[in-house]
């Protein structure tokens, strides 16, 4: 079962694992899991300066993985689940195949360990 991708979903896909392959973007999207952060937040928590974290915020919103919402004086973000099912998806092409490869795999050493084995044979 093989699935073709159009041009702009495969560009979509590509933008995402762009921006979650730095290891800040990637904490800072295992960080929102938990519910909305300010910037602040979030640099605190990663330990790294305030505008580094915004930079970060910037290239995430930009992937479309995160939102930001405008309190007061402060900005609030938020991730966004379409992008991580579209890859969940995606994703799910790869498990569908490599699920299938295992189980012919699991059939064919199921097929070996009910053959007796020739030494066995020589051995009788």
């Amino acid at each position: 079962m093989t699935r073709i991708f159009n041009i702009a979903y495969i560009k979509k896909m590509n933008t995402t694992l762009q921006a979650l392959a730095e290891p800040n973007r990637l904490r800072i999207v295992e960080l929102l899991l938990d519910g909305p952060l300010t910037v602040g937040e979030i640099a605190d928590r990663l330990s790294i300066r305030q505008p580094q974290a915004s930079k970060h915020l910037k290239t995430l919103s930009d992937a479309g993985l995160v939102e930001v919402k405008q309190e007061a004086n402060k900005r609030i973000y938020s991730l966004r689940s379409e992008p991580l099912q579209q890859l969940d998806s995606w994703l799910d092409t790869f498990r569908t195949m490599w699920a299938d490869r295992f189980k012919r795999m699991d059939d064919y050493l199921q097929l070996l360990q009910s053959k007796p084995s020739t030494n066995d044979e020589k051995n009788h």
